[in-house]
């Protein structure tokens, strides 16, 4: 009996060490692709350049105007695009475990456009939108604190809309849905009707602010986003096993000692935060949050431990390649980003809706 029992505890260990090499495989598999993308991110671009002369840019050493290129354009492109698909990835995960609901993001649940609109308020309303000219355009530099705060705040307003709807009416996963296209109608109205009362070169400001564009965010915005994100991703990696209790209900998270209640309100809180300071730099990306949980669901599974790090890697890789494209699909012209993840969105939001028959949850 001791012999058998030994035996199975061997096999379930072996079990367990294959389990993570799995995932440990996928986890190396996402970084040589992010490592690729992010070199032809680099490369792609009207100013060609070769791999010796990219190198010696990157290292300081090259010509001036390539040190210029590489410093000031294209890797500040990089990382933005590296920070805000981490932002979102994460955010997209932890809204769809919260709510139980396969389509939440913060794109599909109006906070990004809640964000959207308390930026665009302090553009106008706030005196922030002092027009600069900078990298392809126009757009707001003046007070980038103060758009920020703006945009928590309208994204919060979301979240706490969202909140006190599930809790006091107990909506279904669909009714969600249809709240947060509410919210997002909402708030565009009311961004439109800013923008109505608004000065010629406010108006411009942030209506070429709302377009999604890595190109946007310099080495001080790149640095308040990865402020945001990393505390944001150390806790919901200590939270990871308490994620996955949820998964099985809340009464069976609460039998396990989490505090479910409290651990919503932060998670969700923590997502529009990190949502709102993506949206405040770069305007309205959509769908990454929706896309990239999905894929890595699809391909790891639901164990947070390593959903979260791999959703954020996939974010970011979904973006990068993304922005590639639209700098090559127009070349010389630049397309937003926000353009291409909008169009690859829509599609897949579609077939969750036809998988799940009208968005039932997970329960």
């Amino acid at each position: 009996m001791t012999r058998s029992i030994f035996i199975m505890n061997q096999d379930i260990q072996e079990q367990y060490r294959r389990y993570l090499r799995r995932k440990m495989t996928v986890g190396f598999f996402l970084l040589a692709i992010l490592a690729v993308s992010a070199t032809c991110s680099l490369w792609v671009g009207p100013y060609d350049l070769g791999c010796a002369a990219l190198l010696r840019s990157i290292l300081g050493k090259g010509e001036e105007i390539l040190q210029h290129v590489v410093w000031r354009i294209r890797l500040p492109r990089l990382a933005a695009g590296f920070l805000a698909g981490t932002c979102l990835g994460l955010a997209g995960a932890a809204m769809q475990t919260c709510l139980r609901n396969p389509l939440a993001s913060p794109f599909t649940l109006g906070i990004s456009q809640g964000a959207a609109f308390g930026a665009a308020f302090a553009i106008i309303i706030l005196g922030a939108g002092n027009a600069t000219i900078h990298g392809h355009g126009m757009f707001p530099l003046a007070s980038p604190y103060l758009i920020v705060v703006c945009a928590f705040a309208g994204s919060l307003i979301t979240v706490v809309a969202i909140l006190i709807l599930s809790a006091k009416r107990e909506l279904s996963p669909a009714a969600l849905i249809l709240a947060g296209v509410a919210l997002s109608s909402f708030f565009g109205a009311a961004t439109m009707l800013l923008q109505y009362f608004a000065s010629d070169i406010q108006v411009a400001a942030s209506v070429f602010w709302t377009f999604g564009d890595l190109g946007k965010a310099r080495w001080r915005e790149i640095a308040m986003m990865a402020l945001a994100v990393v505390p944001v991703w150390v806790y919901f990696m200590c939270k990871s096993w308490d994620f996955n209790a949820m998964l099985w209900g809340d009464d069976t998270a609460k039998s396990l000692g989490v505090n479910v209640n409290a651990m919503r309100l932060t998670s969700l809180v923590l997502a529009a935060l990190i949502s709102s300071v993506t949206t405040a730099f770069l305007g309205v990306i959509g769908f990454v949050g929706l896309i990239a949980p999905h894929i890595l669901r699809m391909i790891i599974g639901d164990d947070h431990r390593f959903l979260f790090p791999y959703a954020a890697l996939g974010g970011a890789l979904l973006l990068i390649i993304s922005d590639v494209l639209a700098r090559s699909i127009m070349a010389p012209i630049v397309l937003p980003v926000g353009i291409l993840t909008s169009f690859a969105g829509v599609p897949l939001f579609l077939y969750l809706l036809l998988k799940h028959k009208g968005v039932q949850s997970w329960d």
